[in-house]
């Protein structure tokens, strides 16, 4: 048989069938699909050549060889809104089998990604759980919030200072301001600060970062004009110590042993100087408060001092203790929607063992 009749063999037992091409679904746009199929045996096929035009008499350029044989391709980087054609070609050791030219397709974005669908139902869910508990603190309502024993022992720390006549020492972490945590421990400053304020004790607060240093400053100064005690406020009472990292440990642990402060309060980011800390307080005799949501960290203040606030219920502790109602509402919210999950893993876990894929297919 000649080259003429092995090729006419091969043009019948491959054939192309079913191309088409189409935007490619919930994406941004730029992009589009092509998909095709074949009759006969694709072994003899070394591999696939993607041709593109924005014509459909051509000229056709190459985009894409790929080795081996595919049944689809995502041609991306093109323009949205306008029309692209394709034609698909075969490579074997006779030669070349073209498909048709097919399109045009035109790539656009969607507005929303279908296989979303489960987490928009999700954020539509938790919005209205949330709405639900914010209008019902706006209507006086009282929410319950799960008991904290580090958040209630706050004020029976800043009272026992207050007793014992010493100073409340409050180290806000050794980050930045650009770290969550420590505007969490920010914000618990300035509830310490009016508490200590209308007892009128003493407040020592050592800072390692400059900016941080100057918002706490401003914090302390504005906690005290706002219970009417602006002539409480003592600049020298928060300041800077250092950069160096165990050279403010060395500092504020001097300051603990010196002073003596009945009450320690250490919230924030820390890392290997946390044990240092804590251990001195400990020697002291000091009621110890400590929050932070550095895992590593966790397990010495544990041990060491006498509440530990664990990862999120630092973030929580601004609600708990101003009691805001949109606060506390936007942690009920939360609650709800953390067992609402909750429920969900559990069912489909349930499902999944029994073998069923409904839930696990919606998710």
């Amino acid at each position: 048989m000649g080259l003429t009749g092995l090729i006419l063999t091969l043009l019948v037992s491959l054939q192309f069938r079913n191309v088409r091409v189409f935007d490619t679904p919930n994406d941004a746009g730029k992009s589009l699909t092509v998909t095709w199929t074949v009759i006969g045996n694709t072994k003899d096929v070394t591999g696939v050549i993607i041709y593109r035009s924005t014509k459909k008499e051509g000229p056709f350029e190459k985009v894409k060889e790929i080795p081996g044989y595919t049944s689809k391709f995502q041609d991306s980087g093109l323009k949205d809104h306008t029309p692209y054609y394709y034609k698909i070609a075969l490579v074997t050791r006779e030669g070349l089998i073209e498909s048709g030219v097919v399109g045009p397709g035109i790539a656009k974005p969607q507005w929303f990604h279908k296989g979303r669908l489960n987490i928009l139902v999700g954020v539509l869910l938790y919005a209205m759980i949330l709405l639900y508990f914010i209008r019902s603190a706006r209507q006086g309502k009282e929410l319950y919030l799960r008991p904290i024993p580090g958040i209630e022992a706050v004020d029976e720390a800043i009272g026992r200072a207050t007793e014992m006549g010493r100073p409340i020492l409050f180290v806000p972490g050794l980050s930045t301001i650009s770290d969550v945590a420590t505007i969490a421990a920010l914000n618990i400053l300035s509830h310490v600060t009016k508490k200590a304020g209308e007892y009128e004790t003493k407040i020592i607060v050592p800072n390692r970062n400059p900016v941080v240093y100057t918002v706490a400053r401003e914090i302390v100064k504005e906690a005290y004009t706002s219970i009417g005690r602006p002539d409480l406020f003592d600049p020298d009472q928060v300041f800077y110590v250092t950069d160096s990292q165990f050279g403010y440990a060395a500092a504020v642990s001097g300051i603990m042993v010196r002073e003596k402060p009945a009450a320690n309060f250490f919230q924030g980011m820390f890392y290997a100087e946390s044990l240092i800390l804590a251990e001195t307080g400990a020697s002291t005799g000091a009621v110890q408060i400590a929050g932070t949501d550095a895992v590593t960290q966790l397990p010495f203040f544990i041990t060491a001092c006498d509440y530990t606030l664990i990862g999120e219920e630092l973030y929580a502790a601004s609600a708990y203790l101003s009691r805001e109602p949109l606060l506390v509402a936007t942690l009920k919210g939360q609650d709800w929607m953390k067992f609402v999950i909750g429920l969900t893993i559990v069912v489909g876990s349930i499902f999944g063992l029994l073998g069923s894929r409904l839930i696990l297919g919606i998710f």
